[in-house]
This record gives structure tokens, C-alpha cells and sequence, in this order.
């Protein structure tokens, strides 16, 4: 029984916190160590899964099935080693109730997880950043590029605008001046296909304009004309639906990372305050079995309240 615990004694309140950072931060920096040491070796290894020559390398779906298990292994090695560590080296509690001693524990192994997935984070963060530094000028070359042959491409600014235009002023019967210069040809079909996009679907009267043009510059019959409309704008839809499976597989697969890697950080938390909590009672079974004599020590056992 405690001082505090005899028959009309005071409570005192320690003068000393019960939270230490060292064991802290030690268990965080070897946390931190271990992860790099691994995502560098699970790079390495998954570099020699990639290969330019077609056969060679190993699936997509393989090779993001394998990252994301080898990120949860990491996550849960490093958190057991920093949790562990952390509760070890942290010194006895006397005169401490075994529950808060466990409470302690688990907490301190708990922020030295916290801690390294900081640590962690803030690496990643700057080798993104570090990445997107070097890339950065070829970006804004392509893009400067990009709005200068879209500026030359177009003078009106809305190409909504310029449909609507051309509709207006489009012959009735032979599209003289669109078969007569390439660029008037160009800039009408462009017009109508991109409206198209915009809307998501093409008026009657603008395949069968398109339908005469193609007749009128290939030497095609009507009929052919817009059966070669007509396979054109299916490959056009098939194109649009297959880059909206790519994006919604992309979204599912950003989802999912999300979910794992979220699940991943809670199991390591637990993981790294139950490594704390083992860690801390082997501590004190150590300084137990020195206390009763059952254990030799090179030096004396000091009495270490906290």
C-alpha cells in the first residue's frame, strides 16, 4: 500500500509528468529508420518487376496488389520494433498502480507511432516536392505550348461561339467553302465534333453536314459518307466510354488505397501501443527479478519514481 493510500492521508501530486519523450522519440526514430529501409527495399524489389520489353513485366494489377501489401508489412514492423522499444527503455513507475503503469505505456507507444508516421510523412513530402520541382519547368514549357497552338488554332476564345457561328452561316445544300480550303473544313468539323463532346451527343442535321463534306472531299456517295460518319462517331463514343471506365477504375483504386492505407495506420497504432505495453512489462520484470535478488546486476538498483 502507497503513502497515499493509508487512513487519512493527503493526496500528493507528483511533481514529475508522466509522459517521457526520450523513449519517445527514440522509439519513433528507429520506427522511422526501419520504414525507410524498407520502402527503399520494396522499391528495389519492385523495380525488377518492371520492364520496358513487352512480356517481361509483371501485371498492373500485380504489382499495385503487391505495393500496397508491402506497405501494410512495413507499417506494422515498424510500429511493433518503435512501440517496443519505446516501452522498454522507458524506466519503472514506482509506487504507480499496475493498470495506469499499462495505461502509460500503451500511451507512450501510441504517440511514438504518432511521432514516426509524422516523421514518415514529412520525408514523402519532400520527395514529392523535390519531384515536382524537376518536372516543373517541362510542365510549364508543354502547357505555354499548349495555349499558344490553342490560341493560333481558334481566334475566338469560345468555341461554343464559333459552332453556333458556322451553323448560322452553313450553305443549304453544297458546303462550297468548307471543300474548298482545308482549314474552313477543319475548323467547321472540329466545331461540330467538339460541340458534340460538350453536349454529349450530335444533331441529325450536323452528321448530315458532316456526312457532305466527307462526300464532297473523298469522292464518296452519300450513303457511304455517312456510313464513314457514322463509324467515326462510334469510335469517338467507345473512346469516351472506355476513358470513363479507366477513370472510374483509377477512382476505385484510389478509394480503396485510401481505405487500406487508413486501416493500415490504426492496426499499427494498436500494434505499436500493444508492442509498448509488452515492452513495459518486460521492463518491469526485469527490475523485479533485480530487486528480489533472483537476477544479478552489475550495478545497484536504483529506485526510480515517476
Amino acid at each position: 500500500m502507497s503513502i497515499s493510500d493509508a487512513p487519512g492521508a493527503i493526496p500528493v501530486e507528483s511533481s514529475q509528468s508522466a509522459l517521457t519523450w526520450g523513449p519517445i522519440i527514440g522509439g519513433a526514430v528507429a520506427a522511422t529508420g526501419i520504414s525507410l529501409i524498407l520502402l527503399l527495399l520494396g522499391s528495389g524489389v519492385g523495380l525488377t518487376m518492371v520492364s520496358p520489353w513487352q512480356g517481361q513485366s509483371a501485371s498492373v494489377g500485380s504489382l499495385a496488389i503487391s505495393s500496397a501489401i508491402w506497405l501494410v508489412i512495413v507499417q506494422w514492423l515498424s510500429s511493433a520494433l518503435g512501440g517496443y522499444l519505446t516501452g522498454r527503455l522507458r524506466t519503472k513507475w514506482a509506487a504507480v498502480h499496475t493498470d495506469e503503469v499499462f495505461f502509460r505505456d500503451t500511451a507512450h507507444g501510441f504517440i511514438s507511432w504518432a511521432l514516426a508516421t509524422l516523421f514518415v510523412a514529412g520525408f514523402l513530402a519532400l520527395s514529392l516536392t523535390s519531384l515536382a520541382a524537376t518536372g516543373s519547368s517541362a510542365i510549364g514549357t508543354a502547357a505555354s505550348t499548349a495555349v499558344t497552338a490553342t490560341s493560333s488554332a481558334s481566334s475566338n476564345a469560345n468555341p461554343s461561339v464559333s459552332y453556333f457561328t458556322d451553323a448560322l452561316l452553313r450553305p443549304d445544300k453544297n458546303p462550297q467553302r468548307a471543300t474548298s480550303d482545308d482549314n474552313a473544313a477543319i475548323a467547321e468539323v472540329s466545331g461540330i465534333l467538339l460541340n458534340g463532346a460538350v453536349q454529349g451527343q450530335i444533331p441529325d442535321d450536323d452528321k448530315t453536314y458532316l456526312a457532305t463534306i466527307v462526300a464532297a472531299r473523298t469522292g464518296l456517295s452519300t450513303d457511304d459518307a455517312k456510313a464513314r460518319v457514322d463509324t467515326v462517331l462510334k469510335r469517338i463514343d467507345d473512346a469516351k466510354v472506355a476513358a470513363q471506365k479507366t477513370a472510374d477504375a483509377a477512382r476505385k483504386t484510389a478509394a480503396t488505397t485510401a481505405l487500406l492505407g487508413a486501416l493500415s495506420l490504426l492496426i499499427g497504432a494498436f500494434i505499436a501501443s500493444a508492442a509498448a505495453a509488452l515492452g513495459g512489462s518486460q521492463r518491469d520484470e526485469e527490475e523485479d527479478l533485480i530487486g528480489t535478488g533472483n537476477l544479478t546486476s552489475p550495478t545497484s538498483r536504483r529506485s526510480v519514481t515517476g
